[in-house]
């Protein structure tokens, strides 16, 4: 029987994008493995291995991880290895170096390199070298990004490079249409009339997000728009620093945290604007999923955001807070205007549906 690994740092990383390629790779006869640091059940994996990944570089967990790693597929001759995220990669590269020389083939998604243009020095400086390393490790390096993939084509030594749009947006949990009524419950126990303008932001709470350009600018905002709201739903470090600053400033009743939340499909249903802050990003799928719902959307200039925004055809690229208040202005007095993002968004978003992305991966599997 023909064998498969998939490899991630977390468990969470395997359940939120992979397992529509794990349910592929049983129904084509494979046995399915997965190595994470975790210990929580993943559909469609007839083994589970657990494997002191890392996500901080110089932990030494993560040279264990590598020992244990190589052992396990050393013994189980995969025939496909493929790895994501950052330090999940690097630990299974280095374990699986002996493996390549048999006939396992190891495969890589980068899911946004830490080094792009405009990033620090910093990350150039440590991660571009070790990315660079280990491509000589990697039979078929896929990115998710036209930049990336400009970067790897042109600097890096897989054997070979390819480009995928993302890891597929499901839009199955989209599908439910939201019934004015229902729409007005959802307001009305968030504490939200149904003549305000509710802009949203679905993402971790940290220094990346950059949740702090959108609490500004609603802050500034109010003081002409009276009736403006801000959901930022989503968990992280920053929760509680973010619930200092909306209560020293008097926002309780403009911004809302509505931490982890599971009805993001009706909580979208009520968003007039989406906002998103992030100062990196690979592909974003909260990107994808609002673009889907046709809502008008403005962003922070970055790779990810520049990849699925067509700046002022699919949505709105933005530089600074000023920028951003320029923009929610644009959209909130000219109906034609947000009806034209709206609809050109439906229509690029297309190109990301998972049933294109597991078109273009059975290619690289050699389904």
């Amino acid at each position: 029987m023909k064998k498969v690994l998939f490899t991630a740092t977390v468990d969470s990383h395997i359940l939120q994008f992979h397992i529509p390629y794990l349910k592929m790779f049983k129904e084509k006869g494979y046995e399915v493995h997965v190595a994470t640091n975790g210990t929580e059940e993943i559909p469609y994996c007839d083994i589970k291995h657990v494997i002191s990944f890392e996500r901080s570089p110089i932990k030494i967990n993560n040279l264990k991880a590598i020992k244990n790693l190589k052992k396990i597929i050393d013994k189980e001759n995969f025939d496909i290895v493929h790895c994501h995220t950052p330090m999940g990669s690097v630990v299974t590269r280095l374990a699986a170096k002996k493996a390549r020389k048999k006939r396992t083939r190891v495969i890589y998604t980068a899911h946004g390199f830490h080094f792009f243009k405009g990033a620090p020095i910093f990350n150039w400086i440590i991660y571009y070298p070790i990315e660079n390393w280990l491509s000589k490790y990697t039979d078929c390096l896929i990115t998710i990004n036209q930049e990336d993939y400009d970067i790897a084509k042109r600097k890096f030594k897989a054997k070979q490079i390819e480009l995928v749009h993302g890891v597929g947006l499901d839009t199955s949990r989209l599908e439910r249409d939201i019934s004015q009524d229902e729409k007005i419950r959802i307001r009305k126990n968030l504490d939200i009339n149904e003549n305000d303008i509710v802009c949203s932001y679905v993402a971790e709470l940290n220094k990346n997000k950059n949740q702090l350009l959108l609490i500004n600018s609603i802050k500034e905002l109010k003081e002409e728009v009276h009736n403006i709201k801000l959901l930022l739903i989503g968990e992280g470090n920053l929760f509680n620093e973010y619930k200092r600053i909306i209560e020293e400033n008097n926002l309780e009743n403009s911004i809302k945290l509505l931490g982890r939340r599971e009805d993001i499909n009706e909580l979208i249903s009520i968003t007039d604007i989406y906002l998103a802050s992030s100062l990196r990003e690979g592909l974003p799928v909260n990107i994808m999923e609002v673009m889907y719902k046709g809502i008008p959307i403005i962003a922070t200039n970055n790779r990810g955001h520049r990849e699925l925004i067509k700046n002022n055809k699919c949505g709105f690229i933005i530089e600074n807070k000023e920028e951003l208040i320029e923009k929610i202005y644009i959209i909130l007095n000219n109906k034609d205007s947000r009806n034209n993002l709206t609809e050109n968004e439906k229509d690029n978003v297309k190109k990301y549906l998972i049933e294109n992305t597991i078109k273009e991966l059975s290619k690289i599997y050699n389904f």
